[in-house]
């Protein structure tokens, strides 16, 4: 008995002590969620808000200017309307900024990490060397690549040191396009899309046994294509009048090369630790097993190394996605040709005064970054929960 009511009293005082603990924590992280909830998560609630109105039509800068609210009429514009055809080449600049700067920084990486794992001398200063433009900020890479890159200076004399012609390539101001394209048809190749993700993933479901998963993924897939295929090929899906025709601006080139010399050190730096995390038992076993040195780096070091790539992709593309900084120091905020939404957001906003349409531009690019970072939030979570 006595022995009961000891154990009722240890766990009665192990209570309290928990919920004053929990009171103590909760009172520490008040303040913080508090401010955080106001000027984080306030502000991107008013900034959305704010995209829903027509501020920015009238008197924007009057003291208490009429405000109505016109729900998503300034999406459609920015998509469909005439005078915001700058958006969606901007738009297309950043989806081509960000898929070729991603896959550079990822090679280049990958290859200066590749030669680092090997036995070298001075692989101290290589690295450093090789991660020292990562320290720098956008605004001093931009000022240093707009100097090398000047049409008549910098890389274009080159070639004259050893007796060729300079070249004469316009690395920030070229308004030659390639991979051109129709915005009309946007919409029915995003569908299209879709429709193959959703079929790809309801194949998978199936070989893995889970029929009802795939017939849930796969038949909506195959309907959606279907019909894009079958009806919807004539209809325009984009609301446009006249054909507007897009592609992928040359200038940015340049961008391209600085963006990748400042955030290639970082890939490398991952990569890096992720070839020498990786256990030597398994390349002796693959060597006993008679793999090549290329069979073991293809087989075994870069599967063990996804985890690094996917982290990799999301900080790289998260990074792309928000550029700003590195073009406004090297092409300025007026270059047209080497644009993306973010510099628009800053002249619509703040030259013109169009405060609803440039918060609307912002709330796109916090959609975008979203879903980017959230699913991998969620994964990674995830999988610390069931380890």
């Amino acid at each position: 008995m006595e022995t009961s009511l000891v154990r009722a009293h240890r766990e009665g005082a192990s209570s309290m002590r928990t919920g004053k603990d929990r009171l103590i924590a909760g009172l520490m992280l008040a303040p913080s969620l508090i401010l955080l909830g106001i000027f984080v998560y306030g502000f991107i609630g008013q900034t959305v808000y704010v995209s829903l109105t027509d501020w920015g039509r009238g008197a924007s800068l009057a003291l208490q200017p009429e405000i109505t609210f016109v729900g998503l009429e300034n999406y459609r514009q920015l998509f469909t309307g005439i005078l915001d055809v700058r958006f969606r080449q901007d738009l297309v600049n950043m989806v081509f900024f960000s898929l070729i700067f991603v896959v550079a920084c990822l090679g280049m990486g990958l290859f200066l990490a590749t030669l680092l794992d090997r036995p070298l001398k001075g692989e101290g200063f290589f690295r450093t060397v090789f991660l020292l433009p990562m320290a720098l900020s956008f605004v001093v890479t931009g000022t240093i690549w707009r100097w090398m890159l000047q049409p008549r200076g910098g890389v274009n004399v080159l070639p004259t040191l050893v007796g060729l012609p300079r070249l004469e390539f316009l690395w920030t101001t070229s308004r030659q396009r390639v991979l051109q394209f129709n915005w009309q048809a946007v919409p029915q190749g995003l569908i299209l899309l879709a429709a193959v993700v959703l079929i790809l993933l309801g194949v998978r479901a199936w070989r893995r046994g889970t029929r009802r998963k795939a017939l849930l993924l796969g038949l909506p897939g195959l309907v959606a294509g279907a019909y894009v295929l079958l009806v919807g090929r004539g209809v325009n899906w984009s609301g446009l009048p006249f054909p507007e025709t897009h592609g992928f601006n040359l200038a940015l080139i340049g961008i391209i090369i600085a963006a990748t010399w400042q955030m290639s050190g970082y890939t490398m730096a991952l990569y890096l630790a992720g070839l020498r995390g990786i256990p030597e038992e398994l390349r002796e076993a693959a060597q006993v097993d008679g793999a090549s040195r290329l069979q073991i780096y293809r087989y075994v070091e870069l599967p063990l190394l996804k985890p690094i790539t996917l982290s990799a992709v999301v900080v790289l593309g998260h990074i792309a996605l928000k550029i700003f900084d590195l073009i406004f120091a090297m092409s300025g905020p007026d270059n047209a040709m080497t644009s993306v939404p973010a510099i628009l957001m800053y002249l619509t906003t703040f030259r013109g005064n169009q405060f609803a349409k440039g918060a609307a531009i912002a709330t796109l690019l916090l959609l975008l970054v979203s879903l980017l970072i959230i699913p991998y939030m969620v994964s990674t979570l995830r999988k610390g929960d069931e380890a």
